[in-house]
């Protein structure tokens, strides 16, 4: 993100010029949600920046109600003005403070991205890791959902939806041009009909300071990608919250709703958050080495392999929900094999065309944007450096296509595939964690899997689902 002041004395000097009225401190829990609290300009001195202190204990898996006094700790360099609130409003990311250990609180997701990189410097395998992340979301144009004990149903529509051919809306108009299921990659409009919307979106973007480089329809029914430039690991965080905020206050505003859950539609492509990667020192990319495979140094291999190799154990970081593994099947480009390969959509890890020097990085395609970004991407990092370390070979590559392989031939090859359930993926990490040891503590990981436990996976598996009354009801 582009900076718009450096300091705290350059904060006052621009919220003065820019005659700001509230400061909206912004915070990320465990499960990737941001917050927020609203002071009243006039309250805010250079203090602040030393702390404001919040009850921590009313966000799930964070403190006991005994111990609940945490501290924010603005980060100034990350503040920039709020596009959508009435009265001018400039916005500060946070990292949250223990006061009771007297350190950085070891369940902030920002804090622990911040290690993580703090990490990789001190290792002497890189001075700093880049990011570039995609984060693919729907638009719909309604969204009802019910659940309760006797009845549970959800219904979502958008004028993209092939299921609208028939319909009559109230202006008359149905143009009867539509994507189709898993038709939308790049038609042009009446086809496309959220260009505007994008367009919007691309703007608002720019002018809280992220550079965007491309924006398109995707794969599915009412689905959009906006492309943002990469940036460091804490930075490319802070940049998909405030691309998060942009996506979904934009459709609000224009009476839609976004989302970047990862399969709301069946049958049609889910939403992904492909992540690009490099490890740089000295100015220099370590990933790059002229006539390697696809220009891959030793470094950037070993790199994939130690991804590759903790995957199953990633999932719990990258793909934390339990609808993230309705998306990672066969048949909807969303890949589950975990190989490598050259410009191949099909492996988990992609090399994409084009690798020069300067560009050559590996593309990891198995996240999704229900993944707190702080933790997804330190924790990539980190099973990176384990295979970095251990010179980690990964299987591949292959360049064919894997979606068209069977089960059995995958486990001929000695392949890996991805866990198919988050309490799959929850258990591996927990088998499979030494490699996050460096930066994630005990506590920190015995509070985030009771978390996904106790909100995603137990209640999920305790439902019955109409499907299930489809199949089961008259057996």
């Amino acid at each position: 993100m582009g900076k718009f002041v450096n300091n705290t004395k350059e904060f006052f000097e621009f919220c003065k010029d820019n005659e700001v009225k509230f400061v909206d401190f912004r915070f990320t829990d465990l499960k990737g949600t941001w917050h927020h609290v609203t002071y009243n300009m006039k309250a805010i001195n250079e203090d602040s920046f030393k702390g404001i202190a919040f009850d921590a204990s009313s966000f799930d898996g964070w403190q006991p109600i005994h111990k609940s006094d945490m501290v924010l700790i603005p980060d100034v360099e990350t503040a920039f003005l709020d596009p959508f609130t009435a009265d001018v409003t400039i916005i500060v990311i946070c990292d949250v403070y223990d006061i009771y250990k007297g350190q950085m609180y070891e369940k902030c997701p920002r804090s622990i991205a911040k290690k993580a990189a703090s990490y990789l410097r001190s290792s002497g395998l890189g001075d700093v890791a880049y990011f570039g992340p995609e984060n693919e979301f729907f638009i719909f144009d309604d969204v009802k959902i019910s659940d309760e004990c006797n009845y549970a149903s959800f219904k979502i529509d958008t004028e993209d939806g092939e299921w609208n051919d028939n319909t009559h809306y109230p202006d008359g108009f149905n143009s009867g041009h539509r994507p189709r299921k898993k038709g939308g990659y790049f038609p042009v409009p009446p086809v496309d009909t959220m260009t505007d919307l994008r367009a919007e979106m691309v703007q608002v973007l720019e002018q809280v300071g992220l550079e965007v480089f491309v924006a398109h329809h995707e794969v599915a029914q009412g689905q959009g990608e906006i492309g943002v430039k990469f940036g460091r690991l804490v930075e490319a965080a802070d940049n998909v919250q405030i691309y998060k905020y942009v996506v979904k206050m934009v459709a609000h505003l224009n009476g839609k709703t976004a989302t970047f859950m990862p399969k709301p539609l069946y049958g049609d492509n889910g939403s992904g958050m492909h992540v690009h990667q490099s490890i740089w020192k000295d100015g220099k990319n370590l990933f790059f080495k002229e006539g390697g495979y696809a220009n891959l140094s030793d470094t950037a291999r070993w790199y994939i392999g130690g991804v590759l190799k903790h995957a199953r154990s990633l999932c719990a970081f990258t793909n934390p929900s339990t609808n993230s593994y309705k998306r990672l099947i066969p048949g909807f480009e969303a890949p589950s094999i975990l190989t490598y390969s050259c410009q191949n959509r099909s492996a988990s890890c992609r090399i994409p065309y084009g690798s020069g020097e300067k560009s050559v990085r590996a593309e990891f395609r198995f996240p999704d944007s229900t993944a707190c970004p702080y933790l997804a991407f330190a924790a990539m990092l980190l099973a990176g450096l384990d295979g970095i370390k251990n010179h980690t070979e990964p299987v591949g590559p292959m360049d064919e296509n894997l979606f068209e392989l069977h089960l059995d031939e995958i486990r001929e090859r000695g392949i890996e595939q991805l866990p198919h359930t988050l309490r799959g993926a929850l258990e591996s990490m927990l088998r499979d964690r030494a490699y996050l040891a460096e930066v994630m503590t005990d506590e920190f990981i015995k509070a985030y899997q009771h978390l996904k436990f106790e909100t995603q996976v137990w209640p999920y598996e305790a439902r019955p689902t109409p499907f299930e009354f489809k199949t089961c009801y008259s057996c």
